[in-house]
């Protein structure tokens, strides 16, 4: 991800394909990525279902872009929401757009947009197809948003293995952690290793969210990687070096024989 001082965004919503019960978690969470320096959302007004939107554009002034349905089964809201986005794209005054829906509609508008050089951010519902979410190069779920992704205290992580098994206390928007996803942990670390097997974390999460774009520590019910990776320890080794003349600490990992 590149540098988010003043990342200029240009948030683009899909009333038709987002529930509006989380808006605020939602633009909060854009908040810690960028500044929404424009803020739309697409859908036909004159419709009930999209009722529940219309306090939640004053409150966060969000612009509303009509567009009515002139044909049965078709959704003319994507159209109108690419169009603009291309527009945007032209006038060169934004450096990234966030993409709110969980319609697989947009995922050649996702990949035209990287194809320019800009910032793409997805966020959507967990039932939103992959092609969408990999041609972002991040992609965040409304579930953990709306959950605050977090764990209950004194737990410990469920991971399964190869046999499904539901997630973690009964809360099915944590995900558990499987074989798969503790197998890309360890081949992403490998892959940035120095001679002794160490990496550095920041590196380690960076190259899994290239890999993984919906990847998220909050997805498995941590808020960084660092705790997840802590709680992982039949696996992976930690190192916390000091920084001279600072007080944080640089987080290395490494895979256990």
């Amino acid at each position: 991800m590149r540098e988010k001082n003043d990342l200029k965004l240009a948030v683009l919503i899909d009333a038709d394909n987002i529930p509006y019960s989380n808006i605020k978690g939602m633009l909060d969470e854009i908040a810690k990525l960028g500044t929404p320096t424009i803020k739309r959302i697409y859908g036909d007004w004159t419709k009930p279902t999209v009722s529940g939107w219309k306090p939640a554009l004053l409150e966060h002034a969000i612009t509303p872009v009509q567009q009515y349905s002139y044909t049965s089964g078709k959704n003319a809201t994507d159209s109108a929401m690419i169009i603009d986005a291309m527009d945007i794209l032209h006038s060169q005054k934004v450096d990234g757009f966030c993409l709110v829906s969980s319609d697989s509609d947009f995922t050649r508008l996702a990949t035209r947009l990287r194809e320019s050089g800009m910032l793409v951010i997805g966020i959507g519902e967990k039932k939103t197809p992959g092609p969408f979410i990999v041609a972002c190069d991040k992609f965040i779920y409304i579930e953990i948003i709306e959950s605050g992704g977090r764990k209950q205290a004194g737990t410990t992580p469920v991971t399964k293995t190869s046999t499904p098994s539901l997630a973690p206390h009964g809360n099915d928007e944590i995900d558990a952690i499987d074989d798969k996803f503790i197998n890309l942990l360890k081949i992403t670390i490998d892959d940035l290793a120095d001679d002794l097997g160490w990496a550095f974390l920041a590196e380690v999460g960076n190259l899994i969210m290239k890999k993984k774009p919906d990847f998220d520590p909050r997805n498995y019910g941590f808020q960084k990687l660092t705790p997840l990776i802590k709680s992982l320890k039949v696996h992976f080794e930690i190192d916390e070096r000091d920084v001279e003349n600072r007080r944080i600490k640089h987080i290395y990992v490494r895979n256990r024989n």
